[in-house]
């Protein structure tokens, strides 16, 4: 008797397929545990989707570049299996601002502007300021200013709208140096977590080449941490459940965790820097399958 296994598409791209340390880690785990995993690109136009009995969105990281057209994605492989996370979700959490709908639930978030095309720019007067765009992945098109630098922060901002993207404009945390900590959450349950150093170092420089993790080191959450982390995720809009999530925190100007973001969509795991993370992960997979 021939047994058919479910397969899993984990959906990536050119540069996820090259770079994404989680990638092979994933595919190895779910194997062992009877699931037939692949990797394909989400452009990948010969692909059946159809076929997969759950499409999980990994290391999808050009759709920056094409954003409707990876929303249109989306809602293709959702209209025909399992895709995690959810479509719906996926939409929201693509735009950061998802950051103004968390501040509206009393979640503790990074301050933030937000400065559509034609709309006024106004920028801090006092201590330095990120500003990027809304719509972006590994810092991409993002920079550090100081208040000595309103006219090159000014210049980034117009450059933004010229592209059609709406601006963000946050404080730069005076103590971002202590480390943004992420949090993973696998199935709902928090998975492991991993500090490392602030990205935007030197002021005034656009750099879409810098490392987007430097300096991981394994981190043990305050109770704080986690408490803000949970209070995120239980303000994502709907019902359906997450397959994984990453939380990314910093210290405030007083000590206190705010949000800097909330990773629903591609965010690296960081399942090479944990024990048991990608076991986890292909765990929770393999239990949304075969439940149906």
């Amino acid at each position: 008797m021939t047994t058919t296994l479910p397969r899993v598409a984990l959906a990536t791209s050119g540069p996820g397929m090259a770079y994404d340390p989680d990638l092979p880690l994933m595919l190895r785990a779910l194997g062992e545990r009877g699931i037939d995993a692949v990797a394909v690109a989400w452009d990948d136009t010969g692909f059946d989707w159809a076929r997969c009995a759950a499409v999980v969105i990994r290391s999808t990281w050009d759709y920056v570049e094409r954003w409707p057209r990876f929303l249109e994605w989306v809602d293709a492989v959702a209209a025909v299996t399992r895709i995690d996370n959810p479509a719906s979700v996926v939409r929201w959490n693509t735009d950061k601002r998802y950051l103004g709908d968390l501040a509206a639930q009393r979640v503790a978030v990074v301050p933030t502007r937000f400065v559509a095309p034609g709309e006024e720019t106004f920028l801090p007067e006092h201590g330095d300021f990120v500003v990027k765009p809304s719509v972006s992945a590994g810092a991409r098109d993002s920079a550090r200013y100081t208040p000595a630098q309103h006219d090159l922060a000014a210049r980034h901002v117009a450059a933004l709208h010229r592209a059609g993207s709406t601006a963000m404009v946050q404080p730069y945390l005076t103590r971002i140096d202590e480390g943004e900590r992420a949090l993973v959450f696998l199935g709902g349950a928090f998975s492991h977590a991993l500090r490392k150093g602030p990205v935007l170092g030197e002021s005034g420089v656009i750099d879409n080449d810098r490392v987007a993790h430097p300096d991981l080191v394994s981190h043990r959450p305050s109770a704080a941490e986690l408490a803000l982390a949970r209070a995120a995720l239980a303000a994502v809009p709907g019902r359906e459940p997450l397959l994984y999530a990453r939380v990314d925190l910093a210290p405030s100007d007083d000590g206190t965790p705010v949000v800097m973001e909330l990773e629903l969509v591609e965010p690296n795991l960081f399942t090479a820097h944990s024990r048991s993370g990608s076991a986890r992960f292909a765990d929770v997979v393999r239990e949304r399958v075969t439940a149906g």
